[in-house]
């Protein structure tokens, strides 16, 4: 690993690298609670994980021993994460986590228990996670990451015994500059992709390398200034749904079959003689796992239309702020969210207006919210659409 060792992958973030590395270098410094919040693309699970391999290696971090190595490959016996498939982490997953943050560590120097998206976390799983920070044992570390340290995303319970570690969004150029020297990207199509994704590091690797996440954005951003007639919106709430609906198939199936076969084979489906037995009782077990499956392809379904959402209301946030430069007279050109996209907004802008646009971001915001709460998505976004109508 090149530079500084595990903390070259955290991009843009130079003041929250300093605190790790001193919480790493100095035991009084440590704390067993810590809390990383950011907004999305900011490298908040990217942080905590380079934290844990930095305080299993012996060296703080080399980037290069087998400590770190099996902590960023996710395969160290003492660094348990769990990332979140489905809808939510439930009261079972927190309870197993309790379990193994109660043992010493085997072979690292801690037993360290990373939850990424912890704010979708249930009631009961934010209780059982409470109560292992209240009562920690000696040389368990939990990491907790979340979008922000609202209510609704950790409870003020859980904030006030961590340690917050704030993240922002890195700058674009750091973003560009990590995907040509990490992943070789070619300088102009790095740059490209870090200003279109708004410095969301995960989100410009991908635009970066997959022709079809290019081909996914502009389908969306192209959506504003189709929208002139009812049946357009009506086609353009189609499009998205079931562009979303493709993306989240195309990724289940290749996890879900895999899966199914493994479980199968675990409980000798299919077997004969005493096989039979066990095969019989491990219906509830794949009752369970299509269960999740299901979760997770809903959850994938969401993030994906969430996306496209981000990428609309960004679009119109684009429009909102040089139809304003415009009514006040020109000024210093704005930095946009889309800058290859400054036609669409300026015609959008002169079509829509300051008042429109910020109606527009609205919508776009109740439509996100309507998904959260469970509305049927061929509706949020109809509806959507048509509260994006132009103007006649």
């Amino acid at each position: 690993m090149t530079g500084d060792g595990v903390w070259a992958q955290v991009v843009g973030q130079p003041a929250v690298v300093a605190e790790l590395r001193a919480a790493v270098a100095d035991p009084a410094a440590m704390t067993h609670a810590w809390l990383f919040t950011g907004p999305p693309g900011s490298g908040r699970s990217v942080a905590a994980r380079a934290f844990a391999a930095a305080l299993q290696c012996p060296d703080g971090g080399d980037g290069t021993c087998h400590a770190c190595r099996t902590v960023l490959a996710g395969t160290h016996a003492d660094v348990h994460v769990v990332v979140p498939d489905g809808l939510s982490i439930g009261a079972l997953e927190a309870r197993e986590l309790v379990r193994v943050a109660g043992r010493a560590p085997s072979q690292g120097r801690w037993q360290v228990i990373l939850v990424e998206d912890a704010d979708r976390m249930t009631e009961q799983a934010a209780n059982a996670v409470l109560k292992m920070i209240e009562e920690p044992p000696a040389r368990t570390v939990v990491m907790l990451c979340a979008p922000s340290l609202h209510p609704d995303d950790v409870p003020v319970t859980i904030r006030s015994r961590c340690r917050v570690v704030g993240l922002r969004t890195p700058p674009v150029d750091a973003v560009a500059d990590v995907l040509v020297r990490r992943d070789g990207v070619d300088p102009a199509l790095a740059a490209w992709s870090a200003a279109a994704s708004g410095g969301h590091v995960g989100r410009a690797r991908r635009l970066a390398q997959d022709e079809d996440a290019r081909l996914t954005r502009k389908a969306v951003l192209d959506v504003p200034l189709s929208l002139v007639s009812l049946a357009a919106c009506l086609n353009a709430a189609d499009d998205l749904v079931g562009a979303a609906k493709e993306e989240a198939d195309e990724a289940t199936s290749a996890l879900d079959g895999a899966e199914t076969e493994a479980v199968k084979a675990s409980l000798g489906v299919g077997a004969r003689g005493p096989g039979v037995a066990a095969a019989s009782r491990g219906a509830g077990v794949l009752k369970e796992l299509e269960r999740k499956q299901k979760s997770r392809a809903t959850r994938l379904g969401r993030d994906s239309l969430d996306r496209a959402l981000v990428d609309l209301a960004a679009l119109y946030r684009d429009a909102l702020v040089l139809a304003v430069q415009r009514a006040a007279g020109g000024g210093e050109p704005p930095t946009l969210a889309h800058p290859d996209r400054r036609t669409d907004a300026e015609e959008l802008a002169a079509r829509i207006g300051p008042e429109g646009a910020l109606r527009r971001i609205d919508a776009v915001l109740a439509c996100r919210v309507a998904l959260e709460q469970n509305v049927k998505p061929q509706i949020a976004l109809e509806a959507l659409t048509v509260a994006l109508r132009l103007p006649a």
